[in-house]
């Protein structure tokens, strides 16, 4: 299902080779807030959209576009971050024709409102929407258009999930949103979260449903888990989502 994949000064590379065409793919980290933001792109037509941009590397997410000779046609947001401020802003006053897109339900500015459903394509390429609530409510999951792999921002990562004690995060709708929405794609459909802070770069469906040690609970016991985290509030939580609430349209200062 995947090529050979090569982890090069903060990019990891790795290129999907199932049935057909292959998409393009580059994982990038942004360390302060241990984010992914993903580069997907048709080889093709050379457009590509980016998952979860961040705006201290939204110059090096904009460099590494042009180095591939892409059009970034998309900036897209999983969620209204909390823990960073996101590049989308930046990015369409660096790439123009790139346009910012969101939930609808994030309450957030930004070019395209997205809904439950809706597809974004790039070339030959799309991305479902999937609805994904829990963490935020305007949460959403990004699934290629093969199945092939799923782009979870915080509603699931790896071996955890999302907090919900925060921007109206609710632990049993999270809970449905994962078994419903994300664990019925196929086992070995691969996932690639918003964040990872154990040097973990991507999982499987099929191990996420069978060694996540919270989401193999019971919806019971998972609400009292997630409401027993006494987790402090992320550090740049002021100012981030205000930020983030209309830099989809601004371009937010340097």
């Amino acid at each position: 299902m995947a090529g050979s994949a090569l982890k090069v000064a903060g990019r990891r590379l790795s290129q999907h080779t199932g049935s057909g065409a292959a998409v393009l793919l580059r994982q990038m980290f942004e360390p302060k807030s241990c984010t992914y933001t993903y580069l997907l792109g048709d080889r093709e037509s050379r457009e590509a959209v980016l998952i979860d941009p961040v705006l201290e590397t939204a110059q090096r997410d904009a460099q590494l576009v042009k180095e591939l000779g892409l059009r970034l046609l998309y900036a897209v947001n999983t969620h209204c971050h909390a823990d960073h401020i996101t590049g989308s802003g930046l990015l369409r006053s660096l790439l123009p024709g790139c346009q910012s897109v969101i939930s609808r339900l994030s309450g957030a500015q930004a070019d395209w409102h997205i809904e439950d459903g809706d597809s974004i394509q790039f070339g030959r390429f799309a991305l479902e929407t999937r609805a994904s609530p829990g963490h935020t409510p305007g949460c959403v999951t990004f699934v290629l258009n093969d199945h092939s792999m799923a782009f979870t921002g915080d509603a699931l990562l790896i071996r955890g999930c999302g907090r919900t004690d925060f921007q109206q995060g609710c632990a049993k709708t999270l809970y449905h949103s994962v078994h419903e929405k994300i664990f019925t794609l196929p086992g070995n459909c691969l996932i690639y979260p918003a964040h990872d802070y154990h040097g973990l770069t991507v999982s499987t469906v099929e191990e996420e449903r069978t060694l996540n040690p919270r989401l193999t609970l019971s919806c019971e016991e998972f609400v009292k888990v997630m409401n027993k985290l006494n987790l402090p509030k992320p550090q740049q939580i002021d100012f981030a989502v205000p930020a983030n609430m209309r830099c989809g349209i601004q371009t937010p200062p340097s």
